[in-house]
């Protein structure tokens, strides 16, 4: 059942907290304010939001985690893997801790963060991204707009649990594609190596293309970077989220931010109401949108083929 249908209206006064390693994307908050204020939650009334941004200095996320953890809160919202793990930390991962509401975290079974989707136990519940399953559709998607067996840099950052995962997803469906995959990395840290470092050893290496993969907050806070870097260098590339290319990306394929911050209201209602967050099941996308801009596609003199274009969820002209 999605997760709208099991969720009551209250008027219970309540606090929550943000903790993001990005900044908010564009109708993310937006979309939160708005699904509470269905489900009886309005700021100024009955509701208290406690925003916690790091802007991609996700070294400061474990300080933001402490404060919001010495606020008892009734719930906290992360995004990414990094967030929900440092908010574990931070608040503790017991049934009788703070809820803690992922918004978008790719294989949380996986990475040991929730038992399983039924039954996610402990105080971690919310949504999880399928990041992990989409990436070879990424793939898949831009070689529609590459020459025949190109060669295609895979954006991955140095420091990320989930993206070595990710990058092994790639190999079988490279090869079935005749497309040649070379890992291209930047970080947070000094020692990670920049995002021009990255873009140069992916020309380098003759790249047609650039796949940036998704739930990292660093590439997410950096995306307008990333975009005129790929811009600059003539890369066509394909990310996971649809702001990308609001900020000048060629394509993206994932899921939609705005659904995503509506359920997390949903969420947050149910564990405000009394809910055991680790008794309510994690969520799966069931919808991924296909976003085209063909401007940038004409910038960078690439074909789309109206195959493609009639399979988009939107197409940017």
């Amino acid at each position: 059942m999605p997760a709208a249908a099991w969720a009551q209206p209250s008027t219970r006064n309540i606090r929550i907290g943000i903790l993001f390693g990005d900044g908010p994307l564009p109708h993310e908050e937006t979309a939160l304010r708005e699904g509470l204020r269905e489900l009886g939650y309005a700021e100024g009334r009955n509701l208290v939001i406690e925003r916690r941004y790091a802007e991609g200095r996700v070294q400061l996320v474990p300080g933001y985690a402490r404060e919001l953890a010495a606020m008892n809160l009734d719930a906290v919202i992360s995004t990414c893997t990094p967030t929900t793990r440092v908010a574990m930390q931070a608040f503790g991962s017991t049934p009788a801790s703070t809820p803690i509401i992922m918004a978008a975290v790719a294989d949380p079974v996986g990475q040991q963060l929730i038992a399983s989707l039924a039954r996610p136990g402990a105080n971690v519940t919310g949504l999880a991204s399928q990041a992990e399953d989409i990436v070879p559709k990424m793939l898949e998607l831009l070689g529609q707009v590459l020459p025949k067996a190109p060669t295609v840099a895979v954006l991955v950052d140095s420091g990320s649990a989930v993206h070595p995962r990710m990058w092994r997803a790639l190999g079988p469906i490279a090869q079935r594609l005749n497309i040649q995959l070379v890992k291209v990395e930047a970080g947070r840290k000094p020692s990670d190596g920049t995002l021009p470092d990255a873009f140069d050893a992916a020309v380098a290496q003759r790249a047609a293309g650039m796949l940036v993969l998704p739930d990292e907050p660093y590439f997410v806070a950096r995306r307008a970077d990333i975009a005129a870097l790929a811009a600059r260098h003539r890369l066509a590339a394909i990310y996971g989220l649809r702001e990308y290319v609001d900020e000048g990306g060629l394509m993206s394929y994932g899921e939609n931010m705005r659904t995503v911050f509506r359920d997390v209201a949903t969420y947050v209602a149910r564990v405000a109401g009394g809910a055991r967050p680790g008794d309510l099941p994690v969520s799966q996308p069931t919808r991924f949108d296909l976003v085209v801009n063909l401007g940038v596609a004409r910038a960078l003199g690439v074909s789309v083929p109206q195959t493609l274009l009639l399979s988009a969820t939107e197409v940017v002209r």
